[in-house]
């Protein structure tokens, strides 16, 4: 007999992220290697001591490292990939059903730190990967294509960052100054 699948959301879930990442997942093995609570030192000088909460600076770093490792550029489409991805909610500290951040506090944040805190912050992060174990050898890389199952161990090639961290970051701040100049969205009067 066919059987036919019909979806009903569910009232009350039992629900946990920290269950359906996989041991082995990259952003789960990241997560447990990044030790970020220096963030809040670094970063405590660029905020004032009144009005509203901003995005907390380990949220923040940690949505720009994803972008940097899943080759996104647009702060929009970060959060809308990041919103998808249980893996990297779960990285970011976030549950299921949590809103992000607006995609423009991301841009704001980011014209808040200097150029040296972003390269501290990456320096560090690349040393408690490779304390971890996560880096090794001479050439790092990180893909996210699918490849076919019958992939030929001799068609194999290797693979590079399309653009270094500097030229990245560069090119980041471009886009979130054109965002602070003229802002995709009006906020009200």
């Amino acid at each position: 007999m066919q059987g036919k699948k019909i979806y009903q959301e569910k009232l009350f879930n039992d629900f946990r992220l920290s269950e359906r990442v996989p041991e082995h997942n990259f952003y789960r093995r990241l997560r447990s290697s990044l030790d970020l609570e220096y963030l809040y030192t670094l970063t405590r000088d660029f905020y004032g001591d009144s009005g509203q909460k901003s995005i907390d600076p380990i949220v923040f770093f940690k949505l720009c490292l994803v972008g940097y490792l899943e080759n996104i550029t647009s702060d929009r489409k970060l959060v809308e990939h990041c919103g998808m991805r249980m893996d990297i909610l779960y990285f970011l500290g976030y549950d299921i059903d949590e809103e992000l951040p607006w995609h423009s506090t991301i841009s704001r944040t980011r014209q808040l730190f200097p150029e040296d805190v972003f390269e501290a912050v990456f320096t560090k992060v690349f040393t408690l990967c490779v304390d971890a174990g996560m880096v090794s050898g001479h050439t790092q890389t990180v893909d996210s294509a699918p490849v076919k199952a019958n992939a030929s161990m001799d068609s194999l090639e290797l693979k590079v960052p399309e653009e270094e961290l500097e030229s990245h970051l560069r090119k980041i701040r471009h886009i979130s100054t054109m965002d602070k100049e003229k802002p995709f969205r009006k906020s009200k009067g």
